[in-house]
Parts: structure tokens; C-alpha cells; sequence
């Protein structure tokens, strides 16, 4: 009983982490608001630079130098971290400058649609099996996108960039097998050298936000590495204290609070045909999460080649 009760708290306690880190991530849209007097690619160089500054401070307080020294001795890890540092940074790039040109309610959209690109990519990449809960969550996500796509008139490219990015940029951190900690200290040092020579290339003229901005834009610039580290933290803590599905759950706080400070705080753009897509990802990740959970099963994996087959017949 006495084991039981302990199983229990420390569940809850990484449900509490877990759901921090998304809350945070999900606000994070009214942090880039009150940057949006500078260029998207500034506000990112700034990201990059004082998360790196941030994580220095995290390794020499935690002293894991001999930590960081082992990873960044392992050439393959270097290079697959090179590719995470630079897929981030675009990440990044394209969410800050969809939240900053009152693109929220896509940019939401993106990180609803990441977990089945994830699934695409484990098909595609590590040669997984696609079941047929899984094939009907990833068409109705799909159908979802393509009726925005048809009532934009052209493709949501920031919403595939941001889920594709994001799944593979994952899909690489499964590869690599870092703690948090590690991984982005090593990231950010990777593309650090060209963010701080941006922002000196800025400062040197009139046009460097350091130099021209008022002391609260610079303190919120310098505050871009404690609220970029500060959910991932959040979240590795939480992945240690409770199951990977709950997280897989707990996921979807994000982009439903980017979505409804799209609507409802910006007042963007929401008509019927987004709604309509909405509930469409919205019933394909319903779907996929629950067959994920075995609520939904299926008496054999379905192989796509066989999905094919079958169709043919």
C-alpha cells in the first residue's frame, strides 16, 4: 500500500510538470507579442544566444561539464545535434514570425498535426507498422488540411513546416539519446556562433534592438533563454514521474491555448471551414491517442505495404 500510494504521487507530480511545461508553451505566443517591434530573425538570434548563456549557467551549477564533454566527443552525436540545433532554430524562426503576424490560429494548427507526422516519420524512417486506427487518425487529419488549404486557396505552410520540423527534430533526439540539458546546451552552442555575430553585426550600427530598445524590450529579450529553457526542463521532469502516454495527453494543452489566444486575445480570422478542420485533427488525434492506449485495438498491425495490397484487391 505503502509503495502504491508513493506510485501515485509521484504520478501526479509529473502530471503537475508535464502540464506546466505545455501551459508555458502554449502562452508563449503573449511573450512574442511584446517583442513584435523587432524583425523575427533578430528575436530569434536573441533566443539563441541567452538560451545558450541560460544553459551555461544550468551545467555549471549542476557540474556536468564531464557530461557535455562526453556527449560533444561523440562525432555522430555532434552531427545529428548540429542537424537539432539548426531544425530548431527554424522552428523557432517560423513560430515566432506566425505569432507575430497574426498567424496563431495556423501555428496551432501545426503542433496538433505533429504527433501523426511523427507517426508518418516512423513509418517512413524507422520502418514501423501503421495500424488501421492509425491510417483513419492520419486521413482525418489530412482531410482537415486540405479543406483550410481549399479555403485559404493556397497550402497552411507554416502549420506542415512547424509539425514536420518539430516531428523530425524529434525524430533525431530519439536517435541521439541526450538528457534535456545536454541536448539543448549543445544545440544552442552549435548555432550560437552565428546568432552572436548577427547581433553584433546589428549592434555595431543603429539598428541593434540592445542599443535602441527600451530597458523593458531588452529585459525580455534577455528573458528568451529562461522561457525557452524553463518548459523543457519542466518537461523532462515530468516524462520521468509519469507514463509517456499521459504526456502524450497532456500535449495537446499547448496548441489549444495558442489556438484559443488566436480567437479570442488576437481576434484572428476563425470561420466555419477552420472549425471544420479543427474538429476533423481534433477526431483524428482523439483516435490516435486512444488507439495508442489500447482503448481502440486491433487484433494485428497493419503494414502499409499490406494496407496497399489489400486496396488493390
Amino acid at each position: 500500500m505503502k509503495f502504491a500510494a508513493t506510485s501515485a504521487d509521484q504520478n501526479r507530480k509529473g502530471v503537475f510538470y508535464g502540464a506546466s511545461s505545455f501551459i508555458v508553451w502554449g502562452i508563449l505566443p503573449l511573450y512574442w507579442k511584446l517583442l513584435q517591434e523587432l524583425p523575427p530573425i533578430e528575436i530569434l538570434a536573441h533566443r539563441i544566444f541567452w538560451s545558450f548563456v541560460f544553459m551555461v549557467l544550468m551545467v555549471v551549477v549542476a557540474g556536468r561539464w564531464k557530461v557535455i564533454a562526453a556527449a560533444a566527443g561523440d562525432r555522430k552525436k555532434l552531427l545529428l545535434m548540429f542537424f537539432c540545433g539548426v531544425l530548431i532554430s527554424i522552428n523557432w524562426f517560423v513560430y515566432i514570425m506566425a505569432v507575430n503576424t497574426g498567424q496563431v490560429i495556423e501555428a496551432s494548427m501545426g503542433y496538433f498535426i505533429s504527433p501523426l507526422v511523427v507517426v508518418l516519420l516512423g513509418v517512413a524512417v524507422l520502418k514501423e507498422y501503421l495500424t488501421r486506427w492509425q491510417l483513419t487518425a492520419l486521413i482525418l487529419a489530412a482531410s482537415g488540411v486540405l479543406i483550410v488549404s481549399i479555403q485559404y486557396g493556397k497550402i497552411p505552410w507554416i502549420a506542415l513546416f512547424l509539425a514536420g520540423s518539430f516531428a523530425l527534430y524529434g525524430l533525431i533526439k530519439k536517435m541521439i539519446r541526450v538528457d534535456p540539458v545536454t541536448g539543448l546546451t549543445l544545440e544552442t552552442l552549435i548555432v550560437m556562433p552565428a546568432a552572436l555575430i548577427y547581433i553584433a553585426t546589428l549592434e555595431a550600427g543603429p539598428a541593434g534592438a540592445l542599443g535602441s530598445s527600451s530597458l523593458p524590450v531588452i529585459f525580455f529579450l534577455i528573458g528568451t533563454g529562461l522561457i525557452t529553457a524553463t518548459p523543457l526542463l519542466l518537461y523532462a521532469r515530468g516524462i520521468e514521474n509519469t507514463t509517456f502516454s499521459m504526456m502524450g495527453f497532456l500535449q495537446y494543452i499547448a496548441p489549444s491555448i495558442n489556438l484559443f489566444l488566436g480567437v479570442v486575445v488576437f481576434n484572428e480570422y476563425f470561420s466555419f471551414y477552420h472549425f471544420l478542420s479543427f474538429c476533423l485533427i481534433w477526431a483524428g488525434l482523439a483516435i490516435f491517442t486512444m488507439a495508442n492506449l489500447g482503448v481502440l485495438k486491433e487484433p494485428l498491425p497493419l503494414p502499409v505495404e499490406q494496407s496497399e495490397k489489400s486496396e488493390a484487391f
